[in-house]
């Protein structure tokens, strides 16, 4: 058994021992627990790993040299690809070969190509091309795949229509329906993205719906509806905000897709007049096996992977990132 002390030991009142406690109704009632910010959240899970911050910087490098590179040089896409066209010993040199004739520029660095021209400049040129390409389209996809998405899953009228359009819709071959919209229009850069959009987002609202209808009924929903709140507003405020990292996972996966899409549309002559990736690798096809002219076919290979990849790993890690169950 515990010891009784008597407090008359320690020589003080009863009204230095007991003295009342202040009661804040104010100060009951706050939360204790430490402030919460969903995007600084999400942003510190992603920065955890050392492999994303390695991969953003190498996406700033990509950018830098898709855009600001061709800029800075002054790029000319209908006077530089053919600058020494009429010099026979300027084409098909590899790396060293180009360097010992025109001079260390970093230009150089993967030799020439068919024409005389630096492949390295040729490249970010057309990087550029195709990954505005896939920016645009996705913008657009996104955009009306994700609102249309949104109230086709929770309007049961709605539904009932746009599922009889997806049946029809879907079951077109997509490649199939890209290669006949440019063929009949002209192969341009909004041909491509008209062509790449007209039935694109579809396939987004269809997965935007099927989440929708998991949560359109909790009890805030049944609640907001009771209330007479509209349904766009309850799809725009009530439903689309808990599908964060749905969305950004899905964004992921649809922009390095446009970029295989105009890749290979382009590699079997039915892509973009301009000299984008795609049109590169079509182009130098035949140095594939030819020796010593190799590095002309995959070095846009190679970006163009690198690209993909790239976009593809950081949107999936993004995505992961954007889940609160990550954020404990």
């Amino acid at each position: 058994m515990e010891e009784l002390i008597d407090l008359r030991e320690f020589g003080m009142s009863d009204e230095e021992l007991f003295s009342p406690a202040d009661r804040d109704e104010l100060a009951s009632e706050r939360i204790t627990a430490p402030k919460y910010s969903y995007w600084s959240s999400v942003f510190r899970v992603f920065f955890r790993k050392k492999l994303n911050i390695f991969l953003l910087v190498l996406l700033a490098v990509i950018v830098a040299f898709t855009y600001i590179y061709p800029a800075v040089i002054g790029y000319d896409s209908a006077v530089d690809p053919y600058v020494n066209l009429l010099d026979p010993t300027a084409k098909h040199l590899m790396p060293a070969q180009a360097m010992e004739k025109f001079g260390g520029e970093l230009k150089w660095i993967l030799g020439s190509g068919a024409s005389g021209q630096s492949t390295f400049d040729a490249i970010w040129y057309g990087s550029s091309i195709s990954l505005s390409l896939a920016l645009v389209c996705a913008l657009i996809n996104m955009t009306i795949g994700v609102a249309v998405g949104a109230i086709w899953g929770f309007s049961r009228k709605v539904d009932r229509f746009m599922t009889e359009v997806y049946n029809v819709v879907a079951n077109v071959p997509y490649i199939l329906l890209i290669s006949v919209i440019v063929l009949i229009l002209s192969a341009s850069f909004w041909t491509m993205v008209f062509a790449l959009t007209v039935t694109g987002w579809i396939g987004i609202a269809y997965f935007i719906r099927t989440q929708v209808i998991i949560i359109r009924d909790r009890e805030y929903n049944l609640a907001s509806r009771c209330l007479g709140t509209p349904l766009h507003r309850i799809a725009m405020k009530n439903i689309l905000p808990f599908m964060t990292s749905v969305i950004v996972t899905l964004a992921a996966t649809e922009i390095p897709s446009y970029i295989s899409y105009e890749v290979f549309l382009s590699f079997i002559g039915m892509g973009l007049g301009d000299m984008s990736l795609g049109k590169l690798i079509e182009a130098s096809q035949n140095a594939m096996l030819t020796p010593g002219w190799e590095l002309e076919f995959w070095s846009p290979v190679a970006v163009a992977s690198i690209i993909t990849v790239v976009l593809y790993v950081v949107g999936q890690n993004l995505g992961d990132a954007s889940d609160p169950r990550t954020h404990l």
